[in-house]
């Protein structure tokens, strides 16, 4: 076994015995919130672990000790930012993951319905009905419009599908592939939701089917109501309890007879803290969802609109106008399932968050608060923005640093600020005090990394050492273990992966300090009256001459013809013909002789026969 697989089994059994250790004691901890306490532990300067060597066996007890002493502790504000950090780690995930999900579900849950229909062998007509009734479930199902076992849905289903696939037409469905047959289903799912969906709109149907868009519209303000509530609620806490830590940073005594713990006031104000954050990613997904339901509805509304006018104005519609309208339709109301869905599991998240704020309502009751900031500012974050709008840092006084204006620059929003926005120098140097960072004072870019201030003072004093400030967060963030996810310092302390880090989270932004930029000036500013027909250059005069001597040598003939006439004229101009001669190569010849035969006696009567004589000349004469 290799000594990382030995490390591992090591850190897996650590992790079982306090789980063990945790349930014994009547607390029940995940595997990933003990692993969590395991790193915090192991980080923490005070327990004396040193990472680099091998842990024996008095130091593992001990850490089980730690572990199991923190997470059995009870009215810890720390335990319960770590268990809501752990909580929405667990439970959240980016739209586009959970569709994903949703889909690959759904499809797991239907597949042996659909593998029951491809399968089947039907041989008979009983067999046939049973497979036409399998097909309606499954589009039952798969669409979600309706269930299989209300009698009207059924009803009101087969009579759609039977417009479009009657039930003769199942020869040809058990004749294809087992990829066809899929094929064709969804369509046919497609099809018949769409016509089910029409008809609910033209109110001759829809059984089963809920009012989506109503739904919808209800239920995206009241969720987004209820949520603001709870984060106004949870803002009011952190002002207060930042107010009391500066009450007491600044050496004035609170009032009231009890002298609140400056820590214990700082792990609750941390725990207030990160549900603001958790809550502000939630309303932003709830921001998003309502922008897509409205985008949905108004497609819906104009392809409903357009399909009814296409159906009432004609008798007859064919099917390749009709069908895609109702393969749309089905698909924007899937849309609209899923932002459903997608807002129920937002819901349930943040109200999953209400519990791990007992701890610190528990050890700062209202009243008890009231009473400590009687004759005490609270001020909000909005208002500590508006008194330092004014301050900007002076570029002079510290040179050597970039800063980063609002008026300098457009995405200066954008920016993914260090410490989630907070004050990197409040952090620091004031015993982990959490203020936000204002950028309109500056924002100091350093090493693509960029912080922001609460006032000018600030931003000067940490621009003259950033190095120092930036190790002393860390080194606060390792003794609060609940920070490092708060001020998102996970890639200071790898293991941990938050929500806005996983597939599908925000990209990098870098700052737009410089762009290119143009401007044209005119030529000619005043209008010129130019002659286009003069020219200068006397080989182009020459040139037109004797074109138009040639075009009076030419002759122009038109022809028209009944089809032609009073359409347009057609003129062809040509040229006269030349006689033209060309000279080929020369034929040669050769001479033979000629055959020449002298005859005699061929005159008068004679005796002897005619006599033939050859005088042809022989050939090499």
């Amino acid at each position: 076994m290799s000594s990382r697989a030995q490390a591992e089994s090591v850190i897996k059994n650590i992790i079982r015995d306090i789980g063990e250790e945790c349930e014994a004691k009547g607390q029940a901890a995940s595997e990933t919130l003990v692993a969590f306490m395991v790193k915090a532990v192991v980080l923490d300067p005070e327990n004396g672990f040193n990472v680099d060597r091998t842990l024996t066996r008095e130091d593992v007890r001990q850490l089980v000790e730690l572990c199991v002493g923190k997470l059995t502790e009870e009215g810890s504000a720390t335990l319960d930012t770590l268990k809501m950090q752990v909580y929405f780690d667990m439970n959240y995930t980016s739209r586009r993951e959970f569709i994903q999900e949703h889909q690959r579900l759904l499809a797991t849950r239907l597949g042996p319905v659909s593998r029951d229909i491809m399968d089947t062998q039907a041989r008979t007509q009983a067999d046939l009905e049973e497979l036409y009734r399998k097909i309606i479930s499954y589009m039952l199902l798969s669409s979600g419009v309706g269930s299989p076992n209300d009698v009207n849905t059924v009803r009101e289903a087969t009579a759609a599908l039977q417009s479009v696939f009657p039930q003769e037409e199942l020869g040809t469905f058990l004749a294809l592939s087992s990829q066809d047959k899929e094929q064709q289903l969804a369509e046919l799912t497609a099809v018949v939701t769409g016509i089910r969906i029409f008809n609910k709109f033209l109110n001759k149907g829809g059984e089963g089917i809920d009012d989506l868009p109503m739904l919808l519209n209800e239920a995206l303000p009241e969720l987004s109501g209820a949520m603001e509530a709870s984060l106004l609620q949870t803002q009011g806490l952190a002002w207060r309890y930042t107010a009391l830590l500066e009450t007491l940073a600044g050496g004035q005594e609170p009032a009231g007879e009890t002298d609140p713990s400056p820590v214990l006031l700082r792990q609750a104000l941390y725990n207030v803290r990160q549900h603001e954050a958790l809550l502000n990613v939630i309303l932003a997904d709830v921001a998003l969802c309502a922008r897509q339901v409205e985008t949905l509805q108004n497609d819906l509304e104009s392809r409903l609109l357009n399909l009814k006018e296409a159906v009432q104005t004609r008798t007859a519609v064919s099917t390749a106008v009709v069908f895609p309208h109702f393969t749309v339709l089905s698909q924007l109301w899937a849309g609209l399932q899923d932002e459903m869905v997608l807002l129920n599991v937002q819901e349930a998240v943040a109200l999953g968050l209400q519990p791990f704020l007992l701890a610190q309502a528990q050890l700062f009751p209202p009243a008890q608060l009231d009473l400590l900031l009687e004759g005490s500012e609270v001020r909000s974050d909005e208002q500590r923005m508006a008194e330092s709008a004014e301050e900007r840092v002076d570029v002079q006084e510290v040179r050597g640093r970039q800063w980063l204006f609002p008026g300098t620059m457009g995405n200066l929003s954008k920016l993914p600020l260090q410490y989630r926005g907070m004050c990197a120098y409040s952090l620091a140097a004031r015993d982990g005090l959490l203020l936000p960072g204002n950028p309109s004072i500056g924002v100091l870019r350093l090493h693509d990394k960029y912080y922001a201030f609460s006032s000018r003072e600030a931003a000067e004093q940490f621009s003259s050492c950033p190095d120092d400030f930036t190790s002393r967060v860390a080194e606060r963030a390792r003794r609060c273990p609940e920070l490092i996810q708060l001020l998102e310092l996970h890639h200071q302390f790898t293991g941990t992966t938050p929500y806005s880090e996983g597939p599908g989270g925000t990209l990098q932004v870098k700052a737009v300090c410089r762009r290119d930029s143009g401007t044209q000036t005119d030529t000619h500013l005043l209008e010129a009256n130019l002659a286009t027909t003069y020219q200068w250059n006397e080989w182009e005069l020459r040139r037109l001459a004797i074109r138009l001597a040639n075009l009076q040598n030419s002759v122009t003939h038109s022809t028209q013809t009944h089809l032609s006439h009073m359409r347009r004229d057609n003129d062809s101009q040509t040229y006269p013909l030349r006689d033209t001669a060309g000279q080929t190569t020369r034929d040669g010849e050769t001479n033979v002789p000629r055959p020449l035969v002298h005859m005699t006696r061929l005159r008068g009567r004679h005796e002897h026969p005619a006599v033939k004589t050859d005088l042809t000349r022989p050939v090499e004469d």
